[in-house]
Order: structure tokens, then sequence, then C-alpha cells
């Protein structure tokens, strides 16, 4: 049994990390101290400096644990390491998990290529970026592909060169063949060392070429490679207008704001490298509600910049970090060189801050809007479900359906909807074991009791193991089950019910003439209901999706028997060679018309397969039954 004021005289007075449990063992909150004595004990002492979250906190910690380390620095790490691979209810959390894409030179070759890369690697390439768009990315390799031809393969060269022909590239003039020793190393250097400089955004050297090549083809009546050279010119100057210079200082620099609505904030990141804007980005936060804005930006700052692999120079902040010093240590050992964190109070620093608020507090009102439309085509489409079945609370629905043709494979799906919203991780599917046959209702009888048979027993085991029923996946009942059919669908369910000893209310959808649903059967009345109205909508969404989960499993399950060929039932004739068959005669007739030998002769064929395939086919009391569905099934 843990004792909590026991334990708290064993805490060590070293810097480290607490862990916090709750009585389930989930990880609830987890942080880092200079003395591991000292903090943890301040929980458990008055509550009355405690915010609202930290004393809601501690009333559900069960036990807590630490991990002493050296320093402050390596509790940070392991603070921030921690809390991303956990994300403990109470940290503030950032949402966002986004990765930016570089721009790769791999000058360490002897022919470097120019790549898109996911990350920035110590591998003695040189990377820029990081970018905030992939497109953004592909345009602008497709830019310098066009304007300096590198090439894009991954041949080893100078080694392979000669070895294989020139690839699609070099036929459209995007690439100078390398491969082939159409150009020299020292040439295709001259063009890598120009991709450097523009990609360091020194566009006025490539603008100057562009405009005299042009000119030139004009001159020589070489209209249609004038024209090729404009659009490439106009290509580098649109790029050139979307970065524009925020300052002349040419710094590396993140510029970060944000702007807060009750339990959610929204924090707008600035990125400007070598003094220009490279773009920008919005990340959510959770769990902000009683934080001061210091202890907001404190915890975006550490999160953030744990996973990303690039590190500015300079951090613009609209708010102070707590424990500044360290952060900018610790950051600065990241980047290996020094990081600066700056909380500008005015000149121009100080209005780029305020430009990131802004777009935050912009952001932060438009996701507020989608919430709003959100909420309207969920919870409160229920709200609607309930006025008009007069029940009340309805979170959880289950909707049920049967698809088959003809009566083959049939199969029942089960679908649930939890507070407007589908929760795919409880759909489940049936495939009809007691019925032959095209029957609805009595296939619909069959999932429903094995639904709901199956949740009573593995309730009864759960209670055995003293095991709480949330923990079971067949065990939470619906609130309403929804049925697509009218009054026999309904009657349906409500008899497997009855069996069962359940008392579940039961909802039918009314058809018109055209199968279009008119209204609810409940309680044995047709209610009419708004077919604009948002509860009209879930209720289509529903029912939608419950069709489609039903087709989906049976058209899987009539794939994987139209597999099965006629071939696999001849002796000797596994999966290997019925491919091989296949592939060498394209059709059933072929296999059929081929003699001993030209059946041997087939790679993993031998004599004794061939004499089984063409026995099999001369049997007539075999191939009667077989001949029918064989274009269906080979």
């Amino acid at each position: 049994m843990f004792n909590i004021e026991e334990e708290l005289k064993k805490l060590p007075a070293k810097p480290g990390v607490y862990i916090m449990h709750d009585s389930k063992d989930n990880i609830i909150y987890v942080g880092k101290a200079i003395s591991l004595k000292n903090r943890v004990r301040q929980y458990f002492q008055s509550s009355r400096n405690l915010t609202p979250k930290i004393r809601q906190m501690v009333s559900q910690i069960k036990y807590f644990e630490y991990i002493v380390v050296d320093s402050e620095m390596e509790a940070l790490v392991l603070e921030c390491n921690l809390i991303k691979e956990h994300h403990p209810k109470y940290n503030t959390m950032l949402k966002d998990d986004k990765g930016y894409p570089y721009i790769k030179v791999t000058i360490n070759e002897d022919f470097p290529r120019v790549l898109f890369a996911r990350m920035q690697k110590k591998d003695k390439a040189k990377y820029f970026g990081p970018y905030t768009s992939a497109g953004a990315v592909k345009d602008i390799l497709e830019l310098l592909r066009r304007l300096y031809r590198i090439r894009t393969c991954n041949r080893n060269l100078p080694k392979d060169i000669g070895k294989e022909r020139p690839c699609l590239y070099y036929q459209i003039k995007q690439c100078d063949a390398p491969c082939q020793g159409y150009i020299s190393s020292e040439e295709y250097m001259k063009s890598i060392n120009e991709v450097i400089e523009f990609l360091n955004g020194n566009y006025a050297i490539v603008t100057k070429n562009l405009e005299a090549k042009m000119k030139e083809a004009s001159a020589n009546l070489e209209f249609e490679t004038a024209a090729e050279y404009r659009d490439l010119l106009l290509s580098v100057e649109k790029l050139s207008q979307k970065q524009k210079a925020t300052d002349t200082n040419g710094t590396d620099r993140d510029i970060i704001a944000f702007a807060t609505a009750g339990d959610e904030a929204v924090v707008q990141v600035f990125f400007i490298r070598s003094g220009k804007m490279l773009g920008r980005d919005h990340f959510h936060l959770t769990g902000v509600a009683n934080e001061t804005r210091s202890d907001i930006m404190t915890n975006f700052v550490k999160q953030f910049y744990s996973g990303t692999p690039y590190i500015p120079k300079e951090l613009i902040l609209g708010e102070p970090v707590e424990d500044e010093s360290l952060i900018a240590e610790w950051l600065t050992v990241k980047r290996g060189q020094k990081v600066s964190i700056i909380v500008p109070k005015k000149g121009e620093k100080e209005r780029l801050v305020e430009l990131a608020e802004k777009n935050a507090s912009l952001v932060l009102q438009q996701d507020s809007e989608k919430i709003m439309r959100e909420e309207a085509k969920t919870i409160g489409a229920m709200k609607q479900l309930e006025e008009w079945l007069d029940l009340s609370p309805i979170s959880r629905i289950e909707a049920f359906d049967i698809s088959n043709i003809n009566g083959f494979e049939s199969v029942g799906s089960m679908v649930v909807y939890e507070q407007g919203k589908p929760k795919r991780n409880d759909y489940r599917k049936f495939k009809i074991k007691w019925v032959k046959g095209a029957d609805d209702y009595a296939s619909m009888h069959e999932v429903l009791t094995r639904r709901f048979t199956h949740g009573q027993k593995e309730a009864l085991e759960l209670q055995k193991r003293n095991i709480g029923l949330e923990h079971g996946s067949f065990t939470r009942y619906p609130d309403i089950i929804l049925m697509d059919g009218g009054k026999g669908q309904v009657n349906i369910a409500l008899e497997v019910l009855e069996e069962l000893g359940l008392n579940i209310p039961v909802c039918g959808m009314v058809k018109d003439d055209n199968h279009r649903t008119r209204g609810l059967y409940f309680n044995n009345v047709e209610i009419p209901i708004d077919t604009h109205s948002e509860g009209f909508k879930l209720i289509t969404r529903i029912q939608d999706e419950t069709h489609r989960f039903a087709i989906e499993y049976h058209r899987s399950l009539r794939g994987k028997a139209q597999v099965h060929s006629i071939l696999d039932d001849i002796k000797g004739i596994g999966a290997t060679r019925r491919r091989a068959l296949m592939k060498h005669y394209q059709s059933l007739e072929a296999i059929k018309a081929a003699t001993v030998e030209e059946l041997a002769s087939i790679p993993s064929m031998n004599q004794l397969a061939a004499e089984e395939v063409y026995n099999f086919f001369r049997i007539d009391s075999r191939n009667k039954n077989k001949e029918v569905n064989n274009e269906v099934n080979i």
C-alpha cells in the first residue's frame, strides 16, 4: 500500500522528474524539479496556493514515482520526453504533431542531387528550411530542375556512368544526363553552386541570367525557347515575392504569440530564415484554463522545440517563459550555437509579435465558429432526437443492417454513434451463421441476439474477475437502437430484447414511396420529423454509415470467395503453380487445351503436376458442375 505521507519523507533533495498516477495506474501529470523533495511536497501541503486545476489533479493522485538525474538540464529533457510519450491529463498539451520538410543538397556526392527531405540528418549534406508547406518544396524542386537540370536519380556516379540509358528527365530537358558523361563534374558543380545561392535567397543572379537568355532567344526568332525562359522568369519572381523581407538583419528567428479562449489556446509561429518570412503555422494547446500566460508560453516552447529538428538563433516571444536561462541553454545545446530568447517591448520585433497574436486570435475565432457548427451537427442533433422521441438523455446510438445478394454470404453490421459522432472502435461485423438464404428478418434476429448475448456473457465474466464493465467490448449498451426499417424491423428488435430480458428503446425509420426516410416509428406511433433539420441529417448519416459498413464487409467476403479458382481443386496445384498457369495461358480454355508436355514446360510445374491438370479437365463427371462458374472463379 502506497503511503503518500511516508513516501514524501523519502524524497531526495536532488534534481529529477516526478510522475503522478491515479487509481487506475494512468499517468496524470509529469513535472521536473531542482529539488524533488521540495517540489513534490508542495502539492500535498496547503491547497490555498494551488490553482483549481492542480487541486483537482492532487485529489486524484494515488501514488507517485520519480527519476533522479544529475542536472536540471537533464530533468528538463526527460520531462519533455515523458510528456510527449504519455500525454498526461493535467499537463498542458500541444495537440499538433507536425513535421516540416527540407530541401537537401547532397554536396558530399561527386554529382550532387537536390531532394525533398522530411528531416535533417547528420549526413554531410546541406539542408535548407524547414519549409511550412510540402507543396511549396515540391514547387521549388520542380523549378530547380527546369532551371539547372539537376539529376534526381540515385545512380552511383561516376561509377555507373554509361551503364544504363538516360531517363525521361533527360528527354524532356530537365537533366543534363551526368549518368552518360554528357556534362563534366566541374560544369555540373557550377549549377549546384547556383542552386545553393538560389536557395539562400539570392534570386538576382538567376533573374538576370534568365532575362539575358530570353532576349537572346527572342532576337534569334526562337520564340518558343524565349517563352520557356519567360515562364521560368515569372516562376522565380513569384517565389521571390512570397518570401518578403521582414528585417535587414538576416537572422533565423521564430516569432511566437498566442490567444486563449477557455481551456483552449492557439499559438501562432512566424518562421523567419535569413531575414525572410519563410512561412507561418498555428498550433493548438489544450488544458490551459487557470494557467498563466507565462505557463502557456513555457509549455509550448518546451514541447514544440523538443520535437522540431531545427532551432533558430532567436526566439521572439509574446510572453516571458519560466526558467528562461535553462531553456535557452537547452536550446543552445540542441542547436550547437547560442540561442537567445527575447520578449520585445517596442520596435519592429514587438510589432511582429503583435501581428502573430492577431493571427492567433483570428484562427481561434474561426475555430470557435467551426466548433459551434460542429456542435449543431452532433450534440444539437442528438437533442432534437431526444425531443422527437421524448427520451433523455441519448448519448449512444447503435444501428444495424443486413447485406446479401440472393442469400449469398449474408452479413450484419453494427455501427455506433456517441454524442452525434461515429465511434468506429465500437463498430462490429457479423457473418450470418444460423440463417440460410435471404431472410433479412431472421438474419437481424440473429445479429441482435448475438450482440446482446455476448454483452451479457462478457459482463458476467468481468464481474467474476472484479473488473469494471467499461473494460468490455460489448458491455456498453446503447441508449437507443436505430433500425433501418419500420414496424417489422422494430418488432424483431423488441422480440430479441424481451427474450434476453433487456429494456432498450428501439426506433425505426419510416420510408416514403421513393425509399426516403419521412419519419420515425417509435412506441407504435409514426413521428413526423423536419427533413431539413440537423436531427434528420444525423439520422441519414447513421443510416448511410450502417449501409456502407455492411456492404464493405459483404464485398470483402465475396472477394475472398472469388479468389478461389477451379485450379485449386486439382491435386498438387497450389498458389504458386496456379499463378504460373494463369500467367502463362491467360485463360482457362487455353489451360484445358494444353498438352501434358506443354504444361510440364512451365516454370514451377513438373510431369506429375502436368498430368494431374491434363486429366482433371478430361473427367466429365468432375467437370459438369464446375464449368458453370469457371469465368467467375478463375
